[in-house]
């Protein structure tokens, strides 16, 4: 009966990740095939010849780089469940420790490029998604072209304004229309590959090798389009915690890739027969009275594409912002059952301006192809470097092994790193910009953290003595209540204690010293929330455990400690934080310009009392000023 029920579970995995996992790269062939020939940077004429080289470099990409990489083994280098650049590095970090500071730093450096390059990919995703599958109306008729633009516009609008409702009831038919989607893109392979079934020799390398050695630099640069076929491999890994690899792997094999590998011959076949059909092979690959349907279901699978990728930003922003590289912003429950449904409304509204600025200022899906692919080229590389340190560490691959299996990967990544980077002038330096300021923001927050914490250190004093001669002092007055003083160092005085007793002169009977930890895992175990230490005259240290993937709910975590001795009333608690005013100074830390930066990230982020759920009408903020 288990084993029945554990195969019903995984046929929905595999439905579920079919709609969520597999939108950004099942909506390629809308465009990827096209590009290799009509780019204004390598013009290379459709002859039977090109048709077979380029067919062959697709092919074998997709087996190298999605099936061996991704399916195969990064599959594997999960977090505790959880995949995706940021889950990676946090992997990393804490296998390195204090004890190794440099390679710490290094992975931590490599894991912010990674999101914010992501965030690049964030905002090119929708826009050409959406703009070639609504391009398809031009096939139909030549009059829909001056509507294309504006329908794609009106389209992005409703997705992001639909956000906030949460996608839970959506989601739940994602899955079989992309299930219809792949099964479309398969038998119009076939439809097509009938006409010239010898486009299968593509299947053969020699195709691929013979290309590049005989046309040189511009099959070099093809492979920038080539890359196309495989933008949306790094969800694989990022999505893998909401579904688990197994039904990852089956959906990439019994679907994804038949369907893929059939609809990309197919177009093959029609451009031996109809070179001229290189406008649009995709829409032209379909008898005419499916124009109009197809267009229909591609425009509604790039939306679902750019669904998935627009969830994705919602929840690598939570898991920066729970590993501390990120400031703190609202997020919102969209689900009470799926606790990844989460809304994040700066994020939103930040990207739907983004998107839709990409839409008017580019206007054609061919001109948006020149920005992308670099953001997604660079999020591979450090994904593989991330992996190659993972291997050596965590699953004791000897040297040789890990360079023999990944740097022929590595070298054939930074082939099509290079082969974007061509593409810089013609849009390229639009998702870099991007993501240079998106990681300018992460480091600058995440140093000015440090930075803090070292002020804190400094000028900290040690909580055991300080508390010792506190409770001794007959002098000061007991309050018969309990308060809990929140703070990120759980060995110091917290500055909301201190200024309490300069004002108030008074300490509450039960005293609790609270401490969030995040830990370098998705999630902490109930059992493991919090860790309890009785101090001197009623007063207690409390740390409490989240991991990056949790919303950390201090009065919920705060209940456990019933189970260590510490019993508190929710309604006599009152929670009391230090809210800092930061002083940029000149020859201080960083350069002032980023101090300035810091200090108007760290005044705009999410209340302290907001971000750990403390109950508003029990809440107590004493301000200092700290100079930066």
């Amino acid at each position: 009966m288990s084993h029945g029920n554990e195969q019903v579970s995984t046929r929905a995995l595999t439905l579920a990740a079919l709609g969520v996992v597999f939108g950004d790269i099942g909506t390629s062939p809308l465009y990827a095939l096209k590009e290799a020939f009509t780019q204004e940077s390598h013009p290379l004429p459709p002859t039977p010849d090109n048709i077979l080289g380029i067919l062959s470099l697709i092919v074998w990409t997709l087996l190298i780089v999605v099936t061996f990489k991704y399916v195969v083994l990064v599959l594997r280098a999960d977090n505790h469940g959880e995949g995706g650049v940021v889950a990676l590095m946090a992997r990393v970090i804490h296998r390195a420790g204090d004890s190794r500071p440099r390679k710490r730093a290094f992975a931590i450096a490599l894991g912010l490029a990674g999101a914010a390059l992501f965030y690049g990919d964030g905002v090119i995703t929708p826009a050409i998604s959406v703009l070639s599958a609504v391009e398809g109306l031009e096939v139909a008729t030549p009059a829909a072209t001056r509507f294309v633009v504006p329908i794609t516009v009106v389209i992005l609008v409703g997705l992001f304004f639909v956000q906030k409702h949460g996608t839970a009831k959506v989601g739940q038919v994602f899955g079989p229309i992309l299930a219809l989607w792949f099964s479309v893109l398969f038998l119009l392979g076939l439809y097509n590959i009938g006409r010239h079934p010898e486009v299968l020799l593509a299947v053969s390398p020699h195709y691929a090798v013979r290309f590049l050695i005989e046309h040189g630099t511009i099959g070099f640069l093809a492979l920038g389009a080539v890359f196309l076929t495989v933008t949306g491999a790094e969800a694989l890994y990022a999505d893998m915690g909401h579904f688990g690899a197994r039904p990852i792997r089956i959906a990439w094999s019994c679907f994804v890739l038949p369907g893929l590998l059939s609809c990309y011959f197919g177009q093959g076949a029609l451009l031996m027969s109809e070179p001229e059909a290189i406008r649009n092979p995709f829409f032209l690959s379909a008898p005419d009275w499916a124009i109009y349907p197809l267009v229909g279901l591609a425009t509604v699978a790039s939306v679902i594409a750019s669904q998935a990728l627009i969830s994705g930003v919602y929840s690598v922003t939570r898991e920066m912002i729970q590993l501390g590289v990120c400031p703190r912003i609202s997020i919102q429950h969209t689900s009470g059952a799926k606790m990844g449904q989460i809304y994040v409304p700066f994020m939103n509204w930040t990207l739907m301006v983004l998107v839709l600025a990409v839409v008017l200022g580019f206007r054609t899906s061919s001109n948006l192809a020149g920005a992308y692919g670099i953001a997604v080229s660079m999020t591979m590389v450090i994904t593989s470097i991330l992996a190659f340190s993972l291997v050596r560490r965590d699953w004791k691959w000897p040297t040789w092994v890990a360079v023999l299996v990944w740097g022929p990967l590595l070298m054939i990544e930074l082939a099509f790193l290079a082969a974007n980077a061509t593409k810089i002038l013609d849009g390229g330096w639009f998702p870099l910009l991007f993501g240079g300021f998106i990681f300018m923001l992460l480091s600058t927050w995440r140093r000015g953290r440090e930075l803090l914490r070292v002020r804190s250190e400094d000028e900290g004093i040690p909580l055991e003595p300080f508390i010792e001669g506190l409770v001794a002092d007959p002098g000061l007055a007991r309050v018969p209540s309990e308060a809990v003083f929140l703070s990120p160092r759980s060995g110091a005085v917290p500055r909301a204690l201190l200024h309490n007793l300069k004002h108030n002169m008074v300490l509450h009977e039960t005293t609790v010293f609270a401490s969030v930890v995040f830990m370098p895992q998705p999630r902490v175990q109930a059992a493991q929330r919090v860790l309890v230490e009785r101090m001197a005259g009623g007063c207690w240290r409390v740390k409490l455990f989240f991991g990056f993937m949790e919303d950390p709910d201090v009065p919920a975590a705060l209940e456990w400690c019933a189970e260590q001795e510490l019993a508190l009333d929710p309604m006599r608690v009152s929670y009391f934080l230090s809210r800092e005013t930061l002083l940029p100074t000149e020859g201080e830390g960083m350069a002032l310009w980023r101090e300035r930066v810091f200090e108007f990230l760290f005044r705009n982020a999410t209340s302290a009392a907001s971000f750990f759920k403390l109950p508003p009408n029990r809440v107590v903020e004493l301000g200092s000023q700290i100079a930066i």
